[in-house]
């Protein structure tokens, strides 16, 4: 018992097993498997390694942005000259990365709480019936007044907003500028950035303006470019509205210096065109309104506006890598177990496409010792004769083997059944 366990575990620490291997020349079978092979090499150097950085680890930034707008509007309706600056036409005035800029409004001034007509059109009557009941936007008091229209508590008079100003009351708006900064931190590789890179100082700053291509890192933007940019018409959007994404869009690459990870800015015109050609016009645009409170020989107003205004979405997007030893050594050894789809394939072909399949079945595969013993049995040979009377026969059929790689000539088990015809005849 003792020797029986040290012999298994001198033969487990001691031995190597090795797969059975067939060479076959199959010039059709070869060429298969060369080119699948090829493919899936192309495959882990073009795309795993080249295209998707398999080699290296990745990492998202944590970001935070402020801006901050600068120009002047100036207005003037009926001779009542206005100028609109900062405070009064972006919201919210926090500097925030989502903000508007207005670009035109309806006013409604003088505003205060009472009862007064609706206007044409909205809530028609010709009796006090008809202003009674039913599902309303505004309070109706029931009382239908000489102008044939439903009397309504409200903030009196009602705005008219069925005209909007065309063209824009503050077309000036195209050349405000926008200043936009930003930083960011990688966590995983503890790197933090700012758009302000080692070029941008203060002297640049005061003098730059954004271009694609004379300047890439000025955070400086001019309005009307950005529309532009954008694939929006300043004037058509500043009408009725609409959205545009600034997208600051930071992919570096860690395994070169850290200088050379610098933003690139891209806009994208996101909603409110009114020349989109995707025919959706239910909602054209972006308005909202606010008022402006006070008093009034203490009587409290206000002043209504719907401002029209293009909203502004400031999108950070990261990305950023740097070679890692456990990503690459994955990649590889995913691309290494990938080169055996090759085999599979070519053993489907050999085994189950070719003309001559059960030939390389034969030659694939070696059976178990149930139909040694059998056919030994069946000759009255000892197992061990019937061995040797097997091997020579594989023998006779290595030395007369074909020349042409796809003949079944001088098959083993064609040389093996020919040895056993022949000694059962002797035997006879």
């Amino acid at each position: 018992m003792k020797s029986h366990i040290s012999n298994a575990l001198s033969d487990f620490f001691f031995e190597y097993e090795t797969p059975r291997q067939v060479l076959v020349r199959n010039r059709r079978v070869g060429v298969v498997c060369r080119i699948i092979q090829l493919g899936v090499l192309a495959y882990i150097i073009g795309w795993v390694f080249i295209y998707e950085k398999g080699y290296q680890s990745a990492d998202t930034a944590v970001s935070s942005v402020f801006t901050k707008m600068k120009g002047v509007g100036y207005t003037s309706i009926n001779g009542s000259e206005r100028v609109w600056d900062v405070a009064d036409y972006v919201f919210p005035s926090q500097g925030d990365a989502s903000f508007v800029v207005m670009t035109n409004y309806i006013i409604t001034e003088g505003q205060e709480m009472g009862t007064c007509p609706e206007l044409h059109g909205k809530h028609n009557c010709s009796t006090n019936a008809d202003c009674e009941g039913g599902s309303f936007k505004r309070q109706m008091t029931g009382v239908c007044v000489e102008n044939k229209t439903c009397e309504v508590l409200a903030w009196c008079p009602v705005e008219d907003d069925h005209k909007i100003p065309d063209p824009p009351m503050l077309m000036s708006a195209e050349n405000y500028t926008l200043f936009i900064k930003n930083s960011v931190t990688f966590p995983l590789f503890g790197v933090s950035r700012s758009n302000l890179v080692e070029d941008i100082d203060a002297a640049y700053i005061s003098k730059c303006l954004h271009h694609p291509d004379d300047a890439p890192l000025c955070p400086i933007f001019k309005l009307g470019d950005i529309v532009k940019l954008s694939g929006f018409d300043f004037e058509t959007i500043a009408r009725v509205g609409g959205a545009i994404g600034i997208v600051v869009d930071w992919t570096c690459n860690f395994d070169v210096d850290v200088t050379h990870c610098k933003p690139q800015y891209n806009f994208h015109g996101l909603y409110g065109n009114a020349a989109e050609t995707d025919k959706a016009k239910a909602s054209v645009g972006y308005n909202f309104r606010y008022a402006k409170h006070y008093m009034d020989n203490k009587v409290q107003k206000r002043t209504l506006l719907k401002v029209f205004g293009i909203r502004f979405d400031i999108i950070v997007q990261s990305l950023a890598r740097k070679f890692d030893i456990i990503p690459t050594l994955t990649a590889i050894g995913s691309g290494v177990g990938i080169f055996g789809v090759a085999t599979v394939v070519c053993d489907l072909v050999l085994l189950y496409l070719l003309p001559k399949r059960a030939f390389y079945k034969n030659m694939k595969f070696k059976y178990t010792d149930t139909h040694v013993q059998h056919d030994s049995e069946l000759l009255g040979l000892e197992k061990s004769d019937y061995c040797n009377l097997e091997a020579n026969a594989r023998q006779v059929q290595g030395t007369g083997q074909s020349n042409d790689p796809d003949s079944e000539a001088g098959s083993t088990e064609t040389e093996v059944s020919k040895v056993r015809v022949s000694y059962i005849s002797y035997k006879k």
